[in-house]
């Protein structure tokens, strides 16, 4: 039997601009995560069972597009091995008669907190790691970020990055120069650049879930068809995002995090902008900055999903209570830790 698990993730800053080649910043949530966990089966093919979802179903059953057939079908491709192979070839291999795979996760699906990159990623070290082939941290990137383009469109990258990562990490969706080696470069492909970030003090964010499913790959489709339309405009806007997750990176950077909370304000009133906001993350936004919270932003695709808000460690308590009372369905205090 093997068992991985992977982080949840917040997008602090960059959401949307990203897909048009500025920079984000995005850190795991350790307090949320998937987990899967595959072992031999006395039952003959591969029996997947995720009781969160109401999945339980043998692979051949399932379409090939389906999100946990996808990985597993990928997976199997590249690593030159058919997923249903002869009796001979798998006592060869030392399997049992089939697999099981359980897969479980606390991680709210469609709100912005990475559920699915979160899935692809744990399935992908375990199924690995129990096929005797496992994978590196760029090969499971590489295709979990094939995964993303499968269900959402036109993906940014980040998502599958920071979770396979586990690293606050600083984005850029495109190639880097080859006249560019940026230091903490984790990475070049899979959808972009990726440099990890030294964080120089601890901060501490609460999340708030408005409790409205908010799929990404709608969101992006609905910028892009608006970019489209008036392309100066929505590039302006973006330019100005990508200068505020830069100006934000210096500042997590230099340990002065309390700064970042007028960047998040300046932040969400752009998404507030190019329409990706809701009445909803609106009035959780205003209810974390009354409570005290030093600023606060929409987090994700938008539309629903979650918001977040910068705090003091002392008042997020508080803040998390003012976002209840004001319609979160749930919040969730994490810290990011210095590095």
């Amino acid at each position: 039997m093997t068992t991985s698990s992977a982080p949840g993730k917040i997008i602090l800053f960059g959401e949307h601009a990203v897909v048009y080649g500025r920079p984000a910043l995005a850190v795991p949530v350790t307090q949320v995560h998937a987990d899967v966990e595959v072992s031999d089966s006395s039952r003959a093919g591969i029996w997947i069972n995720a009781p969160d979802v109401d999945l339980h179903a043998e692979l051949n059953t399932l379409p090939c597009d389906h999100p946990v057939a996808a990985v597993i079908y990928n997976l199997f491709f590249s690593l030159g091995i058919s997923p249903h192979p002869s009796p001979l070839s798998r006592r060869e291999r030392g399997w049992g008669e089939g697999l099981e795979i359980k897969i479980s996760s606390t991680i709210p699906v469609a709100s912005g907190l990475g559920s699915g990159a979160a899935v692809t990623v744990a399935l992908l070290r375990a199924l690995s790691s129990f096929l005797f082939h496992p994978l590196s941290d760029e090969q499971v990137n590489s295709l979990a970020y094939e995964i993303e383009k499968l269900h959402h469109g036109t993906p940014s990258g980040i998502d599958n990055t920071v979770i396979t990562y586990a690293r606050p990490v600083y984005f850029i969706k495109h190639p880097p120069s080859p006249s560019r080696s940026p230091t903490g470069v984790l990475r070049e492909g899979a959808g972009g650049e990726v440099e990890t970030v030294k964080v120089g003090a601890p901060f501490t964010i609460v999340i708030g879930d408005t409790g409205i499913s908010a799929p990404t790959k709608q969101s992006v489709s609905d910028v892009r068809k608006l970019w489209l339309k008036n392309t100066n405009r929505f590039e302006r806007v973006f330019d100005e995002v990508g200068q505020i997750a830069l100006m934000a990176r210096r500042v997590i950077e230099s340990g002065q995090p309390a700064l970042l909370g007028d960047l998040m304000d300046q932040n969400h009133a752009l998404l507030q902008e190019i329409t990706v906001s809701s009445p909803e993350l609106d009035r959780l936004v205003r209810a974390a900055r009354k409570a005290g919270a030093l600023g606060a932003k929409m987090s994700g695709g938008g539309r629903g999903g979650n918001m977040i808000a910068l705090v003091n460690k002392e008042s997020a308590p508080a803040v998390a209570e003012a976002l209840r009372s004001a319609g979160a369905i749930r919040t969730i205090i994490t810290t990011v830790q210095a590095i």
